[in-house]
């Protein structure tokens, strides 16, 4: 069986199931590019899937997806008799350090809302305004960078404070609600954006770019490393990368959590709720919040402390 179709096939069968499988898809078509479209899969040998699964660079975290990958197509293959043993590597090497996401302090993120708006030397089609917001939005929603590029003017209800993200990642659609703060912020970005003549049709973007477009994630990504670096936010500890536009988001789960322990709130019985909140499928992709930093330890560790001496308060 030639190696392309049958991983075409693979593809196709993974995403009858429901899922995307556009990572996995990518990596795998990419492995037939590498050792020959022609080629049989019974003929791929053990050194081709090495070149692939680690090229010319050291192990990163993309090597484990890649073999991740490959992993589930041969076990596909092999259950359908196509080939009897894998050519993948028994031995696995040692995964590089867990990325550990930076949380802006909320002074950091007053600094980088307020540089939004004055970051460009030169006028330029992206408004600071408008990214500005972006950026508020991001921090106060937790929304994800794509499902806040791709809100329309009918995803945002401002009458009743929430915002519908439509099926994104894991094919989910959820409610994000939306508190009096932002409430105003927003009144305020929709009367900015209505003055300056965008298109105010349910279907047209809430964030626009260039030339009408919506506004696009490479194009905010660099703002935002120029914001950043204007702001003078960096990290200290030797991390692989600096502060990202992502990290926004993992502000938000930590600065709640935080808020809920002080308020001496039930945090077991809220981590669900904020689990949908966010669009995890799986409440282990919350929970990883409660030791992500020293603050969020002591405050829960003087939660523990409270309890153990019988003290409530």
């Amino acid at each position: 069986m030639k190696l392309k179709p049958l991983i075409l096939n693979y593809i196709a069968y993974r995403k009858s199931l429901g899922e995307k499988f556009h990572t996995n898809g990518v990596y795998l078509k990419a492995f037939f590019r590498l050792v020959g479209d022609n080629i049989n899969i019974e003929d791929v040998s053990a050194k081709m899937v090495a070149e692939f699964l680690y090229g010319n660079a050291p192990v990163t975290s993309a090597w484990f997806i890649k073999h991740t990958a490959l992993l589930g197509f041969y076990e596909y293959a092999i259950s359908r008799d196509f080939i009897d043993c894998s050519p993948l590597p028994i031995n696995l090497p040692k995964r590089p350090p867990a990325f550990i996401p930076y949380i802006y302090t909320r002074a950091e993120l007053r600094q980088l809302f307020k540089t939004a708006l004055i970051y460009q030397k030169n006028r330029s089609h992206v408004e600071p305004y408008m990214v500005s917001k972006l950026l508020l939005i991001l921090y106060t929603t937790g929304l994800r960078l794509n499902e806040a590029l791709s809100l329309t003017m009918s995803s945002v209800n401002l009458a009743q404070s929430f915002i519908v993200v439509e099926q994104t990642k894991f094919y989910k659609s959820r409610l994000v609600p939306f508190g009096d703060q932002l409430a105003k912020e927003i009144k305020d970005y929709l009367t900015w954006r209505k003055k300056k003549g965008f298109p105010q049709k349910k279907n047209a973007p809430f964030f626009y770019g260039r030339d009408d477009k919506p506004l696009n994630q490479s194009t905010v990504e660099n703002a935002f490393l120029r914001i950043r670096q204007k702001a003078g936010i960096k990290r200290t500890d030797n991390a692989r990368y600096q502060p990202r536009l992502h990290d926004f988001r993992h502000t938000f789960a930590v600065h709640r959590l935080m808020q809920w322990y002080q308020e001496n709130a039930d945090v077991q019985q809220l981590l669900p709720i904020l689990s949908v909140y966010m669009g995890h499928t799986y409440l282990s992709a919350t929970s990883v919040y409660l030791t992500m930093t020293n603050d969020l330890l002591q405050v829960a560790g003087k939660r523990f402390e409270n309890y153990a001496r019988g003290n409530n308060g």
